[in-house]
């Protein structure tokens, strides 16, 4: 077979492929999730520490802090008995570790105090001694 015959039966396959497809389908187009309000890259604004678990922790952690396995491991925060020392987690956000993503450039001191504050007294945790603004400024490096 020459590649002359071969290219017009390719492209009147392509052409039927097209014209075989459901009415409206060109129009169809990416959409976001109504469920997390999404954030401009460079900050959160005025979000508080709620707000800052549901748009960017949950999505590992999940909606209740019961953590996730499967392809990554993602530890729960529910119970956690790592949250009893709040610098620690606030240490946490700001600058990562292993595979959790530092936050400290995406958002400010009070909102890691306040995120900090929401994780440590939600989930059934109970650890009600939060960590100040000031203290996450003087864990920053």
């Amino acid at each position: 077979m020459s590649a002359r015959p071969f290219c017009l039966t390719l492209a009147v396959v392509g052409v039927l492929a097209v014209l075989m497809l459901p009415p409206g389908l060109s129009e169809l187009r990416a959409q976001s999730s109504d469920a997390t309000p999404l954030y401009p890259q460079a900050g959160f604004g005025d979000a508080s520490g709620e707000t800052v678990y549901k748009a960017i922790c949950q999505g590992c952690h999940m909606p209740a802090g019961e953590g996730a396995y499967g392809a990554g491991e993602y530890p729960a925060l529910a119970g956690n008995p790592k949250l009893a020392a709040g610098p620690y987690v606030a240490m946490m956000v700001v600058d990562g570790s292993g595979g959790m993503p530092a936050f400290g450039s995406m958002l400010n001191d009070q909102q890691v105090a306040e995120v900090v504050a929401h994780v440590r007294t939600h989930f059934g945790n109970t650890y009600g001694d939060a960590i100040s603004a000031e203290d996450v400024k003087s864990l920053r490096r």
